[in-house]
């Protein structure tokens, strides 16, 4: 099968409502990760009032990681089956609901209940966003746009350490949780005044419309969600996501800690550190996608220019291993902010191709299986980070970790797709 090249531009006049739709996609993930910051912001001082250890802050995020996998297992499929509006909204209101119910915990227990109840509905996200991207970008613009939307990713772990710092002094941490939880039914209303799918939304123009649905017509199959296991495409996205989610939720829910305990830096001082890690990562995001897609554009095949980016991502990762050794907490700042940088990179272009080699009506049932993937690698690596941190009481380990899993990562999805050629539904072809 030939690859496509799609070196085309954007035709003038075509209209730009499209990016209304990434803008709202956008502050969903803020709000996203805005909640799911909050605790890891707070985790040094709730460690000294709750009481709890290493070993069971690991297994609180744990629970997170597991409802989040479970999240992720339905909710792709459901979305594919409801629709995009109506399945985002539901979830939204369900993971703030969870993320105000994080007051109400005064044992370990009661938080590993809550994370498992903002990970249910947190899991959402990703697979609506990404289903919406396709539904409403042409290939050639969607890891640009994906960049855009993952960039919330990174607004919301800068706007986490400077609002709830604030909140947890000046009212207290119940509040910091009751207020930021708070923040996404805002969002909920633009929503349904504004979302509405491309064959129905009555704010996009013709040109708009024939623009975005200028791809290649994708063949009518219904995909059953068990049948996906049969593509090799499909392990080729879940190994990526099993293998690099966990170490992005190691940054959020563990940095906080490797500061505190390693360069002494309180709640009070914790905001700029994090702002300055999360600044990096957005631009990591949205120049992750932008490269890809401006690779494309300058002729090279899709599969080139996503591996060419994602090959670039993994080798501006591997300078973290040596985060724990340097004695600045500024240098650690840099270290940790370029490897996250990397890592949101990686990530707009992970997601861009499950898009690349399925249909629309598959994307979210896709993500969703790659996504319970990551979530269970995040299980994995929050239990191992508490008890590795236990018995060796160093971030070193875990660094070295971190540092070469992209490259294994990407070399593992260039066997299963040399060129990231679509899967091949509906002609019994599979792994």
């Amino acid at each position: 099968m030939a690859e496509t090249t799609g070196a085309a531009t954007t035709a003038p006049g075509v209209g730009h409502f499209r990016w209304v739709v990434c803008a709202l996609l956008f502050f969903a993930t803020t709000v996203n990760y805005i909640d799911r910051q909050v605790l890891g912001i707070l985790a040094p001082d709730l460690r000294r009032i709750i009481g709890w250890d290493d070993v069971q802050y690991g297994y609180i995020v744990t629970s997170f990681s597991a409802a989040y996998a479970l999240g992720l297992l339905l909710s792709g499929r459901l979305l594919d089956k409801i629709g995009t509006k109506l399945g985002y909204g539901a979830a939204l209101v369900f993971w703030s609901l969870a993320a105000m119910a994080h007051a109400l915990a005064r044992t370990p227990f009661a938080f590993g209940v809550a994370r498992f109840a903002l990970g249910l509905g947190e899991a959402a996200n990703f697979p609506a966003a990404i289903k919406s991207v396709a539904e409403w970008f042409p290939k050639k613009e969607r890891a640009f746009a994906t960049g855009i939307f993952n960039a919330g990713t990174n607004v919301g772990a800068i706007v986490a350490p400077l609002v709830v710092p604030w909140l947890a002094l000046r009212f207290s941490w119940q509040w910091a949780f009751i207020l930021t939880g708070a923040f996404g039914f805002t969002w909920l209303l633009f929503w349904f005044w504004l979302y509405e799918a491309p064959e129905r939304n009555r704010r996009l123009s013709k040109q708009e419309f024939e623009y975005i649905r200028s791809d290649p017509a994708e063949p009518p199959v219904d995909v059953p969600w068990l049948s996906l296991a049969r593509y090799r495409q499909t392990w080729a996205f879940a190994i990526g996501k099993f293998m690099t989610d966990p170490i992005w939720w190691f940054y959020l829910y563990w940095v906080p800690s490797f500061l505190n305990q390693q360069h002494g830096i309180t709640l009070a001082k914790m905001g700029p550190p994090l702002v300055a890690i999360y600044l990096m990562a957005d631009v990591g995001s949205i120049g992750g996608g932008w490269l890809s897609s401006a690779l494309i554009k300058r002729g090279f095949t899709i599969n080139r220019a996503r591996k060419t980016a994602m090959l670039s991502m993994a080798l501006c990762v591997v300078p973290i291993v040596f985060a724990s050794r340097v004695s600045s907490v500024w240098a650690a700042v840099a270290l940790v902010g370029l490897a996250a940088a990397a890592h949101q990179g990686w990530s707009a272009n992970m997601f861009t191709i499950a898009s690349d080699m399925f249909p629309r009506r598959a994307v979210g049932s896709v993500v969703g299986f790659g996504g319970m993937a990551g979530a269970i690698g995040g299980m994995l690596i929050a239990t191992a980070t508490g008890w590795i941190l236990q018995l060796t009481g160093s971030y070193f380990v875990l660094f070295v970790l971190a540092g070469c899993t992209y490259l294994v990562a990407l070399a593992i999805i260039h066997l299963l797709v040399p060129r990231l050629e679509p899967a091949p539904l509906g002609i019994g072809g599979g792994a």
